[in-house]
């Protein structure tokens, strides 16, 4: 794909899920055409993970942020001057429509802003801090969403789980030191990319302390 670094891996971005309408007033119905070519058709079905027949649906939420964006810039509400608050501000309304109100990955970020895994993963922790009480709801799921896929390991008491955000897991760290500063933190599998590993005592005070469950981590009863 054209714009990308070379240190990029080239990856569709997962199905995007229906975001919830944010609260707010009435919405203005709203009906856009984008004038592309073929192989851009076939490009960008492949980038938002989707079939050519349903582009249209897939870029909805996009189209929907876009217009968000340029609406309160018409209004004066949302004026930036420097490119990296604009870019913020993008990030944060993806999240909200077209990313089912949850964060988005690393790597979807690197598809959608043509950036490197790095300067994603920074753009990421900027938005999650500047934006942190209009995320609360985002961040929530997205951390309850990682800590339901945690399994036990076979041969261990050790839980797992795969993530592709280092901010997810600082959310996770920072929860733990509230919770209490003795307990491990979630720390990366040796030997793994995107790995991570959580003790027991861990994993059941996230899980109980993000309400997942009353009986224990996952994979307990």
């Amino acid at each position: 794909m054209k714009g990308h670094t070379a240190n990029k891996v080239p990856q569709s971005v997962s199905p995007i899920k229906p975001a919830s309408r944010p609260k707010g007033g009435p919405t203005v119905p709203i009906k856009a055409s984008l004038a592309i070519g073929v192989d851009e058709k076939l490009q960008l079905a492949e980038i938002l993970g989707c079939d050519r027949a349903n582009l249209d649906r897939a870029l909805a939420p996009f189209a929907t942020a876009a217009l968000e964006e340029l609406a309160r810039m018409f209004l004066g509400q949302k004026v930036f001057t420097r490119g990296s608050d604009m870019r913020e501000y993008r990030l944060f309304l993806l999240i909200r429509h077209a990313f089912g109100n949850r964060v988005p990955t690393e790597q979807q970020v690197c598809e959608l802003f043509q950036t490197t895994l790095t300067e994603s993963r920074s753009l990421i922790r900027s938005v999650l801090s500047k934006y942190q009480y209009e995320l609360q709801e985002a961040i929530l799921g997205t951390l309850k969403d990682t800590m339901s896929s945690a399994k036990k390991d076979e041969e261990g008491e050790e839980y797992y789980f795969t993530a592709d955000n280092a901010s997810i897991v600082e959310e996770l760290n920072r929860l733990l030191a509230g919770i209490d500063g003795t307990l491990p933190q979630v720390a990366k599998k040796r030997g793994t990319v995107s790995t991570y590993e959580l003790k027991p005592s861990s994993c059941a005070k996230l899980r109980k302390h993000l309400g997942l469950d009353q009986g224990g981590p996952a994979g307990t009863k």
